[in-house]
């Protein structure tokens, strides 16, 4: 958290309706997030301004998470909660606020299903509860590279994908359905078949279903992927016939492993712009 600015907030509400066909709500316990991904989307849509400009230096604690959500799930009518969708709900701050494994206490408590995504190993910490609930909750990390030198560049203030991969292990290992988010793919970047193939090698050790997305270009992320770009030009590229070619090459190394493999937003669900407006914390 060294360098990190925090600063706590209350919030009216937590819960988040969502319009995906695969989530129906989303809890936020944070604003922001000090992993300060190079590629990460989400600055573009939170309404605080300070964290928009300043992602990855400050974070917004919503301090009263828990209690709102207490209140919330007495009310809402019971479906899938995604928890976080934009921010890591395990980024360090969480090992002090616990407002993450409250919040799933109180969302399993009260019969909730529960998709997690994290890059975090700190998720190990509240295996207890995904033990107690593991057939209302599936564990996601996410894993762009496996590389420490490409991960650093591009998700600076992350743990290193060695840890993700334990922790997708210790998971799997404890009985929790996991799953691996290949995302976003950037040309040039983390697009190899090596890279790809690995990833995808790791997800079938463990019994872990493959998801998979390309990476969209939003003006807020001029600044951020200015280092990546400087290294890797074509970083930002959306040609449709690369696109193509990765994904055959994941799709094959997804067969060859006996791995279920799927694109993340699928064309026919609602749109990804959508996805993230109404996840707006």
């Amino acid at each position: 958290m060294e360098g990190v600015v925090y600063r706590r907030i209350r919030v009216e509400s937590v819960l988040s309706k969502s319009g995906l066909y695969d989530l129906d709500y989303a809890y936020n316990p944070y604003v922001g997030c000090s992993h300060g991904c190079a590629y990460c989307y989400a600055r573009a849509y939170t309404r605080h301004t300070e964290v928009a400009r300043n992602w990855g230096r400050v974070v917004y604690v919503k301090e009263n998470a828990v209690e709102v959500l207490r209140r919330e799930v007495r009310v809402a009518r019971k479906g899938v909660v995604g928890v976080s969708t934009l921010t890591d709900p395990y980024q360090p701050v969480e090992e002090v606020e616990e407002l993450t494994r409250r919040g799933l206490e109180v969302l399993l408590g009260e019969g909730f299903r529960v998709s997690v995504q994290t890059k975090s190993p700190l998720v190990v910490r509240d295996l207890d509860v995904l033990e107690k609930y593991a057939g209302l909750v599936d564990v996601g990390f996410t894993v762009t590279t496996l590389d420490p030198e490409t991960a650093r560049l591009v998700e600076p203030g992350a743990p290193p994908p060695a840890s993700r991969v334990g922790a997708l292990r210790k998971v799997s290992e404890a009985g929790v359905e996991t799953w691996v988010f290949v995302g976003p793919i950037m040309r040039g970047v983390n697009d190899s078949a090596e890279n790809l193939r690995k990833i995808v090698e790791t997800a079938g050790r463990v019994g872990a279903k493959v998801f998979y997305d390309f990476f969209h270009f939003k003006p807020a992320l001029d600044e951020s992927m200015s280092p990546v770009l400087e290294k890797h030009p074509d970083a930002t590229s959306t040609d449709p016939r690369w696109r193509a070619l990765v994904e055959r090459v994941l799709l094959e190394a997804c067969r060859d492993e006996g791995v279920e493999c799927r694109p993340a937003f699928p064309k026919k669900s609602t749109s990804r712009q959508s996805r993230l407006t109404s996840f707006l914390d």
